[in-house]
């Protein structure tokens, strides 16, 4: 697959130390927790949702279903407001960031109990085969799979049965999850099918009994393909080894898909330091895009080259 870098050939050499381009002093600053930039972004993600969920409710056709689009992606960039607040890095206090994360991993259809654990062994082993739980999950490699992936088929039953699995117990088949986890794990999964069950029961009780496919299921599939489309983009195409500057991709893109991403299109930045929350994103990437081997001008150009590969 060829790379897709905005930068030339005369990008500064990389540093001995990969994660050593910052000084200290920098890094200090940038790691600063803001819980009103993490309240901000929680607050105008939800009325993104609550707006264009309206107006998929009560809207004429020639609006509801744009509005079903925007309302299904933020359902589904959900995702992105769990991964932040996995890292504890959207607010300043641990709790909050565990309440939150679990709450966007409800809307999204993920267990953020369960995520915390799986994407902290993702960062340590980064685009390492055998060891980044990431690639047990394939890349496409044909056009055929390329859009089975996008349509979110794949995700839907994976997460089906992984659910059904860590509900019923059965959690020995992830090696990241200590004893302790475990436990944790499947009564975090139990209470959110829980939490399904009770809205599904009160919305049948009070005479709507399909509300919870309409106003979540139906949505959220329309979004999934969205965040397929995105996620694709973080590492496909880049090196498998443990060298950060080359693994990981940052995508350019424009500001309200970045909004509702809470910046995670700046994934090179963030796979270099973790510990840099969302908001402080942008100004990391004027210090370190130079250093990096990709950094896409759009996530079409990514695309496009992911496509080009198939050929």
């Amino acid at each position: 697959m060829t790379a897709n870098s905005i930068h030339s050939s005369s990008a500064p050499a990389a540093p001995a130390d990969p994660r050593q381009v910052l000084t200290s002093e920098t890094l200090t600053q940038l790691n600063q927790r803001s819980d009103r930039a993490g309240a901000l972004r929680l607050v105008g993600h939800l009325l993104t949702l609550l707006l264009s969920g309206g107006l998929w409710a009560f809207a004429p056709v020639w609006l509801a279903i744009p509005a079903l689009f925007v309302y299904g992606t933020g359902l589904a960039l959900m995702f992105c407001a769990m991964h932040e607040c996995v890292h504890r890095t959207a607010f300043s206090r641990v709790k909050a960031n565990d309440a939150v994360a679990w709450f966007a991993g409800l809307l999204s259809f993920y267990n953020a109990t369960f995520y915390r654990r799986y994407h902290k062994r993702h960062h340590r082993y980064t685009q390492i085969p055998g060891k980044d739980p990431e690639l047990d999950d394939p890349k496409p490699e044909t056009l055929a799979q390329y859009l089975w992936q996008l349509s979110g088929l794949p995700w839907w039953w994976g997460k089906l049965v992984a659910h059904t699995q860590m509900a019923l117990g059965h959690v020995e088949q992830f090696p990241f999850l200590s004893e302790t986890a475990q436990a944790e794990v499947v009564r975090s999964v139990r209470s959110q099918l829980a939490v399904y069950g009770a809205i599904a029961l009160v919305s049948a009780l009070l005479g709507h009994p399909g509300l919870i496919v309409t106003h979540w299921l139906l949505p959220l599939a329309v979004g999934q393909p969205v965040l397929r489309y995105v996620l694709l983009a973080e590492h496909g195409g880049c090196t498998q080894d443990d060298n950060p500057l080359t693994n990981t991709r940052t995508t350019l893109t424009l500001g309200p898909l970045r909004f509702l991403m809470w910046n995670m299109p700046y994934h090179a930045e963030h796979h270099l330091y973790p510990s840099i929350p969302f908001h402080a994103l942008p100004a990391a990437h004027r210090s370190l895009s130079p250093q990096f081997a990709q950094v896409a001008p759009g996530y079409l150009s990514v695309h496009r080259g992911i496509l080009a590969a198939f050929e």
